[in-house]
């Protein structure tokens, strides 16, 4: 795992480098796909070697799947952890994430972000506009509702930022949630980086069915809704059950 981060230390850096030179180089709908096939390339690469050297069991199928999807989508998760982004995008790698400024600022992740088109969410009305137009134009968005990462005392997840609804909204694109569950507490919120998990590492990735806003029906009670049915699905019996830390 230790080379797992080294690895993840270097390729990042310079992803990062590669990345700020050739999103001044390019023209714009090249620099993107460009962005796009280096961050998912090297996010495989990283999920291989943990698979390879069985500390890692991953079930994406489903992910595989939704790939397959055509027309303007939101790809909704779950958060339990920091890398919950990687495996999505590995296997979808036309997804526009959005995601926070800091990290599209970060040394290790900003330049690749930025080639790949991301869209940062420091400014929620400035954020809502852009995905609602890629959205119309086609594209395929990945929006965490929960905001950040689920706290670790939370039963199943955060309460839901309303930017999941108005999105919808705004772009009549319809919400396909994914639900993430893993046996590990790796990369949760507040979680110390050197604290060693058991391994090997489970995480599955389950999509559910689509989700679509109605016109004319309240915002805050479609994410309300929208937030039950996770709820609702990641409290069903499961091998790899969130249990809360109380």
């Amino acid at each position: 795992m230790i080379l797992g981060f080294f690895y993840w230390a270097v390729a990042g850096l310079f992803i990062t480098v590669i990345g700020s030179l050739l999103y001044w180089l390019l023209p714009k709908k090249y620099s993107i796909n460009c962005g796009r096939f280096i961050l998912s390339r090297a996010f495989r690469f990283f999920i291989n070697y943990l698979k390879i050297t069985r500390l890692l069991i991953l079930d994406d199928d489903d992910l595989k799947v939704l790939a397959k999807t055509p027309g303007p989508i939101i790809v909704a998760p779950n958060h339990i952890a920091l890398w919950d982004a990687v495996f999505i995008i590995a296997q979808i790698p036309e997804l526009i994430c959005l995601m926070k400024g800091s990290i599209l600022r970060n040394p290790f992740l900003g330049g690749g972000a930025r080639l790949a088109g991301y869209i940062p969410n420091d400014s929620v009305s400035q954020m809502l506009l852009s995905a609602s137009h890629r959205l119309k134009k086609g594209a395929k968005l990945l929006y965490f509702p929960e905001g950040t990462r689920t706290r670790p005392n939370a039963d199943w997840l955060n309460p839901f930022t309303k930017g999941i609804a108005l999105l919808s909204r705004y772009s009549s694109a319809p919400i396909i949630p994914i639900y993430i569950r893993s046996n590990s507490r790796i990369f949760e919120k507040n979680r110390p980086f050197f604290l060693k998990p058991e391994f090997p590492l489970k995480i599955s990735f389950t999509v559910g069915k689509p989700v679509e806003y109605v016109k004319g029906e309240n915002i805050k009670l479609f994410s309300k809704e929208l937030e039950a049915s996770y709820i609702a699905e990641l409290s069903k019996p499961h091998p790899l059950r969130r249990v809360p830390v109380k």
